[in-house]
């Protein structure tokens, strides 16, 4: 019990912390990552993300964006990459996981891969490779994720 308690002490402050940095209500409103995977986000990245040149740059770094492993004659080897941030790809990831079942968006993106016969898994690594793409977007903006419905065609 007593290391329960610790436990929760250091998720307290973990939370406590997290929230006092200025992107924190911005990552804080991206479907399927709460604090604990946005303090790992952020301590991730250094806090900003001035050391990545483009979105591209980060999806490396997460190991979200595939690599060539290309040889001689072959072409279009792509592999995960073997260097790559295990825990920033943890965060997409689990959040791309998360964020299936809970935004409409993430949701609609997932159901189009898996019906160009993506297996489960390639699915959500294309949607954490997305999520990639929309938190860089966010943060240099600088405005939180809203939930936009699909754009219907006047009669």
């Amino acid at each position: 019990m007593a290391l329960n308690e610790q436990i929760a002490e250091t998720d307290r402050l973990i939370e406590d912390r997290f929230r006092e940095h200025e992107l924190a209500d911005i990552v804080l409103s991206v479907p399927g990552i709460g604090t604990v995977l946005g303090a790992e986000f952020l301590a991730a990245v250094g806090g900003s993300l001035d050391d990545f040149d483009s979105p591209d740059a980060l999806a490396a770094f997460a190991g979200v964006a595939p690599a060539p492993r290309d040889s001689g004659k072959v072409s279009g080897n792509l592999h995960r990459p073997l260097t790559h941030h295990r825990r920033l790809q943890r965060v997409f990831y689990t959040s791309a996981l998360v964020s299936v079942r809970y935004d409409p968006n993430s949701r609609r993106f997932y159901d189009r891969k898996r019906a160009e016969g993506k297996k489960h898994v390639q699915a959500v690594l294309a949607l954490a490779r997305r999520r990639v793409n929309v938190m860089w977007a966010l943060i240099r903006d600088r405005r939180c994720y809203q939930v936009t419905p699909p754009v219907t065609e006047a009669a």
